[in-house]
C-alpha cells in the first residue's frame, strides 16, 4: 500500500472480524475512556462554570447599578443586544466546536485551526488578556464585597463591631492579593479539584438565588440607610425597598444616569452596558475546559446553549423585580442592596463571595489553558517555552503561575469599573473573531467543513460580527481602537516570524473559493489587446543552471502568469508510482528561496518535445494561459551551479541541496536533439505561442549591472529588424512590435527603471536615414516607448548577403513579398560570412549592454535544414553576452486609450 493511503482516518474498524471481537473492543474502549483521568461531563464541565461565570459580579453587585441607572426598558434592550451577540457567537462556537476533535485551549484551539496561525496565535493573546482582566474584574468585585460587609466605614479610624478591614488603595490591593492567592492554589491542584469546588459553589448560589428571589416577595418595606464616601468622611442616604408598587416601577421604566459613586465619573449607555456586558463574558467558560471534557463535540453546545438561556431568563426576571420593588437611589447608591433586602443576609453575602470567587477562578484557569496551549503549539518561541512545563497528572502548573502573575499586574488598576470596559472590548473582540472562523469556514465551502450542530448561516456570523464591532466602538473607541491595532501587530509579526504549520490555513481555501470564482469571469473571448500581458511559460531542465534565467524571466512576465515547467522523462507504465510528485516540494521551495511569483507545472513525457506540447496544451487555467515559451539556449557550453552562488542559498543557515540533482557533466549526452530543440520552437509558433530564446542569462550579474555607479546608466539594446534577412527590414510588423514590447516590459519592471533602452535603426547607403528615423520616432511615440535611436550603416553587412533571385514575379519575389516572418528558403540563402558579420556589427555597439533582445527568425519549413538554421543562431549571438532572441505571433501594442 502506498504511503499516501496510511491515512489516519483508515485505523477506524471498518471491517472487523467476528462479532465478539467487535464487543470486546467496545468494552476496551469504553474501560479505556473510563480510566482517563480528569475528564468532565457536561453538567460539571460545561453548565457549571458557564452559570458561575455569568452570574457572578454581574448577578449580585452590579445588576441594580444597571438598572437605576439605565431604568427597565433600555436594560431590556441591554440584555437583548448583549445576547444577541453572544447567542450570535454560541452558535458559531457550537458550529466549529462539533466539526472535529477538540484539544485544550478553547476558543483558541477553534480559531487557530480554523484560520491558522496569524489569526489564531493574535486572538489567543487577547483571549489570553481578556481571561486575565476578567479574573482580576471579579476579585475587584469580591474585594469590594468583603470591604462593604467588613470594612471601616469612611471617615471613622476605629473598627466597631464586624466592620474591622481598614480601606484604602493599597490595603484593597492586599486583599485582592490574599483572594487571588486562594484561586491560585486551587488553580494548581487540577481541573478535577476545581469542578468539585465549582459545583459545591453552584449549589451555593442557587441556594442564594432562590432566597433572593423569596426576598423580593417576603421582605416588608423598609428603608435602607446607604453610606457614602463624601471627601475624607461619609454621608448617609436613605433607599427605599417599597415592595411591590406600580408607582416604583413606573419610576424605574425609563433611564436616569447619574455619577458611579465608587468612580465619580457621568454613566451613560455604553458606560453601563460595557459593565453590564462582563455579565454574558462567560460563554467560553466551558469551551476553555475542553481538554478537559470527555466530550467536548457534544458537550460544548448543549451546555452553553442551556446555561445561555437560563442566564436570560433569571436576568430579565430580576430586573424586573428589581424596578418593582427598589427606587432609584438604593439601586444607584448600594451595589450590595441585595443583601441588606434579603430575608437571610449572611448567606447572600456567602453566595457574592462564592460566585465572584468561582469565577475569578474560572477565568484564571481559562487563561492558563489558552497559555499553555500558546506554548504548545509553539508560535511565539521560546517566549512561553516556561508554560509548557505541567505537573504529573498533566495540569500546565507554570501556565497557571505565569496567569496569576499577569492578573496580580492588573489588580493595579483598583476600581471594578475602571477595567470593566477593557474586558468588554476584549471579549468583544475574541467573540467577533470566533463569528469571523465560522464564517470563514462557511464561506469557504470546504466539502469538510460538516458540523453536526447546523443551527446556524453565514447571516447569523455576519451580525455576530458586526453586533460585536459596533457595541465595541460604543463601549470605548480608544480601547477598541487600541485593541484592534495590537491584534493587527500580533498578526503581522505572526505572519513573518512564526513557523508554518500543519493545520490549514483557511486563507488558502478562501483563495481557491474566490480565485475559481474569478476564473470562471475571466472569458478569453473578451480579451482585448490594450490589456495583454505576457504569460510565460519557461522551460528548466535543472535550476541549479537556470536561477539567473528564473529570476530574470520574473522581471518580464509584467504581472502576468509566470510558470516553470520541467519534463521529466519516463514512463508511468513502468513505474510503481508517480515520480514528480516527491520533487513537487522541492521545486516550491525553490521559487521561495529565489522570491519569484511563479507556479510550478511538472510534467513525464517519453521525450522533452513532447513533454513541452504537453505543458503548452495543459498548463494555465481559463483565461490563464501561457501566451509565451521561453527557453535557455542550445548550444555546448557546460552548465554552472548558479543556484549554489545565489544570494538565497549562501547565508550559512541555508543547504543547498533541495532535491535536484547535479548538472550534467560537459561530456554527458544531451537529453534532446538540435532537430528536437528547433522542433519545439516550431511546435510553439504553430500553437500560436510567442517564443523567446535565452542565451548567456546565466552570466547576467543583474545585481552588479543594475546597482554600479550610474555614469553612463546600464542599457537595453533593442534589434528588432530580422538580421538574417536584411532585404526585408520593416520595424512595424508582428514580431518586430512584440519585440519592442518585451524590452519595455522589461525596463518597466522595479529592478530595470535604471537601465536605458538603446533601439538601433539599420540603414544602406543612398536610403533616407532621416525620414526613417522619425517615422520610427513617431512609432514609439504612439506606442508610448521612451527609447534612444541609434542609426546604424551596414552597408558592409549586405555585402555578403546572397541571394538567388529569379526574373521579376518569380517565386523570390513572392517569397520577398510575404515579408520576414515566413521563408521557407531563407536559410540556405545566408552564409556564415554574413551571419559573422551581423554579430560583429551587433558586437561593435558600444557601451556593453545588461541584455540585448535581436529578432528570432521563424524555423524553416523543411526539418531537414533545423541544424543549419540553429547554426546561424549560434553564430549570430555567439559572444554577445546575456541575449534574448524574440519571435512574437500576437499583436500585443495598442494606440487607443
Amino acid at each position: 500500500m502506498a504511503s499516501s493511503e496510511r491515512s489516519a482516518l483508515l485505523t477506524y474498524r471498518l471491517c472487523g472480524g467476528s462479532g465478539e471481537e467487535e464487543r470486546g473492543w467496545e468494552r476496551a474502549r469504553g474501560r479505556a475512556a473510563a480510566a482517563t483521568p480528569g475528564k468532565l461531563p457536561t453538567f460539571l464541565g460545561v453548565v457549571v462554570p458557564t452559570l458561575l461565570s455569568m452570574f457572578s459580579v454581574v448577578l449580585f453587585l452590579r445588576l441594580g447599578f444597571v438598572v437605576g441607572h439605565a431604568g427597565l426598558y433600555q436594560a431590556l434592550a441591554m440584555f437583548v443586544v448583549a445576547y444577541f451577540i453572544i447567542g450570535m457567537t454560541v452558535l458559531s462556537v457550537c458550529a466549529i466546536a462539533t466539526n472535529g476533535a477538540l484539544d485544550a485551549g478553547g476558543a483558541y484551539y477553534m480559531i487557530s485551526r480554523a484560520l491558522g496561525p496569524e489569526f489564531g496565535g493574535s486572538i489567543g493573546i487577547m483571549f489570553f488578556l481578556a481571561n486575565v482582566c476578567g479574573s482580576a474584574l471579579y476579585v475587584l468585585g469580591l474585594v469590594e464585597a468583603v470591604v462593604d460587609s467588613f470594612g471601616i466605614p469612611p471617615g471613622q479610624n476605629v473598627a466597631t463591631g464586624i466592620r474591622v478591614l481598614p480601606q484604602s488603595y493599597w490595603y484593597e490591593l492586599l486583599y485582592g492579593t490574599v483572594l487571588l492567592a486562594l484561586c491560585l492554589l486551587v488553580c494548581l491542584v487540577g481541573a478535577s479539584i476545581y469542578a468539585k469546588a465549582t459545583f459545591l459553589i453552584f449549589l451555593i448560589v442557587a441556594g442564594v438565588l432562590g432566597t433572593i428571589l423569596v426576598s423580593f416577595f417576603a421582605t416588608q418595606p423598609t428603608a435602607v440607610p446607604i453610606h457614602l464616601p463624601h471627601f475624607n468622611s461619609s454621608e448617609i442616604k436613605n433607599g427605599s425597598f417599597t415592595g411591590f408598587s406600580l408607582a416604583t416601577l413606573h419610576d424605574n421604566l425609563g433611564g436616569g444616569y447619574g455619577v458611579d459613586y465608587t468612580t465619580g465619573q457621568m454613566m451613560s449607555f455604553s458606560s453601563v452596558f460595557a459593565v453590564m456586558f462582563n455579565g454574558c463574558t462567560g460563554i467560553m467558560a466551558g469551551s476553555n475546559m475542553s481538554g478537559d471534557l470527555k466530550r467536548p463535540s457534544y458537550s460544548i453546545p448543549r451546555g452553553t446553549i442551556s446555561a445561555v438561556l437560563f442566564t436570560y431568563l433569571v436576568y430579565n426576571l430580576l430586573a424586573f423585580l428589581m424596578c418593582a420593588t427598589c427606587d432609584r437611589t438604593l439601586l444607584q447608591k448600594d451595589y450590595g442592596f441585595l443583601r441588606d433586602i434579603s430575608i437571610f443576609p449572611p448567606l447572600v453575602t456567602v453566595g457574592i463571595y462564592a460566585a465572584t470567587l468561582s469565577a475569578a477562578m474560572s477565568n484564571l484557569i481559562g487563561a492558563s489553558r489558552i497559555l499553555y496551549a500558546l506554548a504548545r503549539d509553539d508560535l511565539f518561541g521560546r517566549a512561553l517555552t516556561l508554560a509548557k512545563k505541567t505537573s504529573a497528572s498533566g495540569n500546565p502548573v507554570m501556565a497557571v503561575i505565569l496567569s496569576w502573575l499577569v492578573v496580580q499586574l492588573v489588580l493595579f488598576s483598583g476600581k471594578l469599573n475602571t477595567i470593566a470596559g477593557v474586558v468588554t472590548t476584549f471579549f468583544l473582540l475574541v467573540y467577533a473573531t470566533v463569528n469571523l472562523a465560522c464564517l470563514a469556514l462557511e464561506w469557504a465551502s470546504a466539502p469538510n467543513f460538516r458540523p453536526t450542530f447546523r443551527y446556524f448561516t453565514w447571516h447569523t456570523c455576519l451580525l455576530g460580527i458586526a453586533g460585536c464591532c459596533i457595541m465595541m466602538f460604543l463601549i470605548s473607541p480608544v480601547s477598541a481602537s487600541a485593541s484592534l491595532g495590537f491584534l493587527l501587530i500580533l498578526l503581522l509579526a505572526l505572519h513573518y516570524l512564526s513557523p508554518s504549520s500543519t493545520w490549514g490555513y483557511i486563507s488558502q481555501a478562501l483563495i481557491f473559493h474566490q480565485v475559481r470564482k474569478y476564473l470562471l469571469m475571466l472569458d478569453v473571448r473578451k480579451d482585448h489587446v490594450k490589456f495583454w500581458r505576457p504569460q510565460m511559460l519557461l522551460m528548466v531542465q535543472n535550476p541549479r543552471g537556470s536561477s539567473r534565467l528564473i529570476d530574470f524571466v520574473n522581471d518580464l512576465k509584467k504581472s502576468g502568469l509566470y510558470v516553470l515547467g520541467h519534463v521529466e522523462l519516463q514512463d508511468l507504465d513502468m513505474l510503481p508510482s508517480d515520480p514528480l510528485q516527491p520533487q513537487q516540494d522541492s521545486w516550491l521551495s525553490l521559487v521561495d528561496k529565489l522570491n519569484v511569483k511563479a507556479f510550478v507545472s511538472l510534467t513525464l513525457a517519453p521525450s522533452v518535445r513532447h513533454g513541452v506540447r504537453q505543458l503548452l496544451f495543459t498548463s494555465g487555467l481559463g483565461g490563464m494561459r501561457p501566451n509565451t515559451l521561453v527557453l535557455g539556449f542550445y548550444d555546448d557550453t557546460a552548465p554552472q551551479d548558479s543556484l549554489a552562488r545565489h544570494p538565497a542559498f549562501t547565508s550559512a543557515r541555508e543547504e543547498v541541496p533541495l532535491g535536484f540533482p547535479p548538472l550534467r557533466a560537459p561530456t554527458t549526452p544531451k537529453l534532446l536533439s538540435a532537430r528536437e530543440y528547433v522542433g519545439i520552437v516550431a511546435d510553439a509558433l504553430k500553437m500560436l505561442r510567442n517564443v523567446l530564446l535565452a542565451r548567456q542569462l546565466e552570466s547576467l550579474d543583474k545585481a552588479w549591472e543594475l546597482r554600479r555607479a550610474a555614469s553612463p546608466p546600464p542599457s537595453i539594446h533593442v534589434w528588432p529588424v530580422n538580421l538574417l534577412r536584411p532585404d526585408s527590414a520593416r520595424y512595424a510588423d508582428t514580431c518586430s512590435l512584440f519585440l519592442l514590447q518585451m524590452a519595455c516590459v522589461l525596463n518597466m519592471a522595479r529592478a530595470w527603471r535604471r537601465a536605458r533602452l538603446r533601439l538601433f535603426l539599420c540603414v544602406e547607403a543612398g536610403a533616407m536615414p532621416h525620414a526613417q528615423e522619425e517615422k520610427l520616432r513617431q512609432l514609439l511615440k504612439d506606442l508610448r516607448i521612451q527609447a534612444q535611436i541609434q542609426l546604424v550603416p551596414w552597408d558592409a553587412v549586405t555585402l555578403h548577403w546572397q541571394t538567388r533571385r529569379g526574373p521579376p514575379g518569380g517565386p523570390a519575389e513572392e517569397e520577398e513579398e510575404d515579408g520576414a516572418v515566413n521563408f521557407p528558403t531563407n536559410t540556405t540563402q545566408v552564409s556564415d560570412e554574413y551571419v559573422c558579420a551581423a554579430n560583429k556589427l551587433v558586437l561593435e555597439q558600444s557601451p556593453v549592454p545588461a541584455v540585448r533582445f535581436l529578432y528570432l527568425p521563424r524555423p524553416p519549413a523543411d526539418t531537414s535544414l533545423y541544424p543549419l538554421y540553429l547554426h546561424q543562431l549560434e553564430l549570430l549571438t555567439r559572444g554577445l553576452g546575456p541575449t534574448v532572441l524574440v519571435h512574437g505571433v500576437s499583436a500585443v501594442t495598442s494606440t487607443q486609450l
